[in-house]
């Protein structure tokens, strides 16, 4: 049965790890299992995950298959790794989660790692053309934006296989604390996305002056009641956005921010003009967001109140990368039990 943890749980798990050195390996209820070897220089090593099986109730057609999208890259692979053992831990049908993972480069070294590390694992790795977005990408308020990769979520109807019907996108900071099922279930009433909103958000601030002063750009919500949503987790009707040709809408406005800078960020801006106001509402308890906070001032973020199910990093601070440098933030001591990361404690212990 999948936990579901509320704040006041949460908190209470926090104050207990806090009182464990950063370096500690908290595993809680994750058996580690066998140490792999490295297959690449470059690529940082993992220990095998335990295996996870299906319940009774649990199908096995393909209508019961739980297609899950994540970007993989070497720098956030720890995260990544992270982040499928928390869905397969908390899954009551692990064995039906489909990953479909976007890559720049595709790897064999990236292959052998997730199949070293989940040996069950049921995923497949696609190439991303990073010359899809040549040309197209602006300069952001943060070089990391303005990766690449971060520009994959817009491909992904041209990249998954055409029977791929549905899709839940994830970013790699994110740890789920609860059966992702439920996310897949959810009731999307013909919208093409389906995702948390945030209506309180100051919406104006994603978008410069120049936007708001020309009216020929700020009509495009007339009609709507544009709210912020991040793009960090979303479900996705594929074959909507396929019939809809959203690809070519988001990069349509791509296409003005070259001319006339429009916005500050980076991949987010473009899907809220083209998709805020017009979709489907999840409950927030599926994206605690904004636990990266700002790494480089010391700045935490604490948990908002109310249920959560899954928790992430968005923001600049990485939780690995705080835990490593000894100076973590409380809630990424959340993060901690999930990291497969064969650190040099590891090596010492054997």
């Amino acid at each position: 049965m999948a936990l579901i943890w509320s704040s006041s749980s949460l908190l209470l798990l926090l104050g207990l790890l806090s009182l464990f050195h950063p370096f500690t390996t908290m595993v809680g209820c994750i058996r580690v299992g066998t140490v792999i070897r490295k297959p690449s220089p470059e690529l940082p090593t993992f220990l095998e995950a335990p295996s996870f099986r299906n319940g009774n109730a649990c199908g096995s057609q393909e209508i019961d298959i739980i297609h899950i999208a994540m970007t993989l890259d070497v720098n956030y692979l720890r995260g990544t790794m992270a982040a499928v053992l928390s869905m397969l831990q908390h899954s009551t049908c692990p064995e039906n989660l489909s990953f479909h993972f976007l890559s720049v480069h595709y790897e064999l070294e990236l292959s052998s790692s997730i199949n070293s590390t989940f040996p069950f694992l049921n995923f497949t790795i696609y190439r991303f053309d990073s010359k899809r977005v040549q040309g197209k990408i602006s300069r952001s308020i943060r070089q990391a934006l303005d990766q690449p990769l971060n520009y994959a979520r817009n491909y992904l109807s041209d990249i998954i296989p055409i029977h791929v019907k549905r899709v839940i996108y994830l970013d790699s900071d994110i740890i789920v604390v609860d059966d992702v099922g439920k996310l897949w279930d959810v009731d999307m009433k013909g919208k093409v996305v389906a995702a948390p909103e945030y209506c309180h958000a100051n919406f104006t601030q994603y978008f410069t002056g120049t936007f708001w002063a020309d009216p020929a750009l700020s009509k495009t919500f007339e009609g709507r009641i544009p709210c912020y949503f991040n793009t960090g987790v979303m479900v996705v009707d594929v074959d909507k956005w396929r019939k809809g040709e959203y690809t070519q809408r988001v990069e349509k406005w791509m296409a003005v921010q070259k001319q006339k800078r429009i916005y500050q960020l980076g991949s987010l801006p473009p899907f809220l003009l083209v998709l805020a106001g017009n979709i489907e509402p999840v409950d927030h308890r599926w994206n605690q967001h904004g636990l990266g906070g700002d790494n480089f001032q010391g700045k935490c973020r604490s948990l908002h109140p109310g249920p959560i199910s899954l928790l992430h990093w968005s923001g600049k601070g990485k939780p690995w990368l705080r835990l490593d440098s000894r100076k973590p933030c409380i809630v990424d001591h959340l993060w901690a039990p999930y990291d497969l990361y064969r650190s040099s404690k590891h090596y010492l212990e054997e």
